[in-house]
C-alpha cells in the first residue's frame, strides 16, 4: 500500500426496480402519482481489518451486503416498506438495516438527475444534476493551447444542498433546487460563457465560483457546486476550496490471491477499471484554474501505461490484485508527478472498489 498516510474507503452499488407514490407533495404534483425508478443505491464506508472473508475481499462482500438489503426493493411498491418513499428515507431504511461499522455514507438516485445521500453523520442531503450547451474560450492560456479558440461543451451542473435543517425537519425538495437554477440556466444555456458579467475567464473553476456566489444566498444549505466540463473533467467548490478531477478508464488482468481455492476471484480475470484522479490547488490568478486538466492526463500517462492492458498483479507491489491496494499503488507512484494530488477512486465496475485519499480529505461530489 502507499508509503504515505492515507485513508481507504471501499464503495458499493445495486439497482432495483420499484414503484411509489410521494403523497406529502402538494396536490397535482406529478410524484404524487404512482409511478416507477429505475433506483441506484450506492454506499461508501471505512473497514476494519479481518472485516472480509480474506484480505482483498472487501468489495466483493460489501456488494453483497448492499445487493441483499436492495433485493428487499427490488419490484415492489415501496410505500408497502415505509410510509412516505423519498430518496431521503429511502436511503436511511436501507442505512438501518445494514450491518457495517459506522460512518457510512450511503445514497439513492431515483433518476439520473436526482437523488439523496446521507453523510457519515447521517446528515441528509438532496441533489440534482443540470444540463446547459455553452460556448467559451480561455482567454489567458499559453499560444497554441486548445481551450484558447472558441469552443463549447455540453456543460452539467451537480448542486448537492442540505435536506434538513438542524432540528432535522425539511427544510429542502428538489423542487426548490429546480427554482434556484431556472434562473441561472436561461442566462447559461445557449450561450457564450464569456459574455457573462463575472466570467470573462470561464475556466470550470471559475464557473462553479460564479455559480456558488449566485446561488448561496437563496440556498443557505449548499454543499458543493460540481461542474461537468466534459464526461471526464470538471471541477468541485464548496465554498473555500476547489478540486478537479480527471477520469479514464484501464483494462487490465488481475488475480487475487488471496482469494480462496474455487472462487473466482482466484483465477485470472479482468475488468474494464475506471479510474478518477483528484487534485486540489489554490488556482493560478492568471490561468484561472487549479491544475490543467490536459497537464493532469501528460503527467500520469507513464503511469496508466504500466497498468493498461497488462495483467496487474504480475507489478511487484500489486501481487494481491485488490482494487484497494491498486488505488493506494497508484496514489503513492503519482504524487511525484502531481503533488496535487490527494484522492485516487478506482471502481473494478460500476460503483464498485475503493476510494483513497491522503489525510482527511472530505469526498465532496456526486457518488
Amino acid at each position: 500500500m502507499s508509503s504515505l498516510p492515507t485513508r481507504t474507503v471501499f464503495c458499493a452499488q445495486a439497482g432495483f426496480e420499484a414503484a411509489r407514490q410521494l403523497d406529502a407533495l402538494p396536490a397535482g404534483h406529478p410524484s404524487g402519482r404512482l409511478h416507477g425508478h429505475g433506483f441506484v443505491a450506492k454506499l461508501r464506508c471505512a473497514l476494519p481489518a479481518g472485516w472480509a472473508v480474506f484480505p482483498g475481499g472487501e468489495v466483493e462482500r460489501l456488494r453483497g451486503e448492499l445487493q441483499a438489503n436492495v433485493a428487499l426493493l427490488d419490484h415492489r411498491l415501496l410505500n408497502e416498506q415505509l410510509p412516505n418513499p423519498t430518496d431521503v428515507h429511502l436511503a436511511r431504511w436501507l442505512r438501518d438495516r445494514l450491518d457495517l461499522p459506522s460512518g457510512v455514507e450511503l445514497g439513492v438516485q431515483s433518476t439520473a438527475q436526482q437523488g439523496a445521500l446521507l453523510d457519515s453523520a447521517g446528515r441528509s442531503q438532496l441533489w440534482r444534476r443540470y444540463a446547459f450547451q455553452s460556448a467559451h474560450w480561455l482567454p489567458n492560456v499559453p499560444l497554441g493551447h486548445k481551450c484558447g479558440t472558441m469552443h463549447g461543451h455540453g456543460f452539467e451542473v451537480v448542486l448537492h444542498a442540505r435536506a434538513s435543517d438542524a432540528s432535522g425537519d425539511p427544510a429542502l425538495n428538489h423542487d426548490d433546487l429546480d427554482a434556484v437554477w431556472a434562473p441561472l440556466h436561461c442566462q447559461l444555456n445557449y450561450g457564450c460563457l464569456n459574455d457573462l458579467p463575472g466570467l470573462a475567464n470561464p475556466t470550470s473553476e471559475w464557473l462553479a465560483s460564479w455559480l456558488w456566489e449566485r446561488l448561496a444566498p437563496q440556498l443557505p444549505g449548499l454543499v458543493t457546486v460540481t461542474v461537468f466540463e466534459t464526461g471526464s473533467c470538471g471541477a468541485v467548490f464548496d465554498g473555500t476550496l476547489h478540486r478537479i478531477w480527471k477520469q479514464m478508464t484501464l483494462d487490465a488482468a488481475v488475480r487475487l490471491r488471496h482469494a480462496p481455492d474455487g472462487s473466482g476471484l482466484r483465477r485470472l480475470h479482468g475488468h474494464t477499471y475506471t479510474l478518477r484522479l483528484h487534485l486540489a490547488a489554490p488556482l493560478d490568478e492568471l490561468l484561472g484554474w487549479a491544475v490543467d486538466f490536459g497537464d493532469v492526463k501528460s503527467a500520469f500517462n507513464p503511469i496508466f501505461l504500466q497498468l493498461d492492458h497488462q495483467p496487474i498483479h504480475e507489478i511487484a507491489d500489486l501481487a494481491d490484485g485488490d482494487t484497494a491496494r491498486i488505488a493506494g499503488w497508484i496514489v503513492d507512484q503519482a504524487r511525484h508527478q502531481l503533488p496535487q494530488l490527494d484522492r485516487v477512486d478506482l471502481f473494478e465496475t460500476p460503483g464498485c472498489g475503493a476510494i483513497v485519499s491522503v489525510g482527511d480529505v472530505a469526498l465532496a461530489g456526486p457518488m
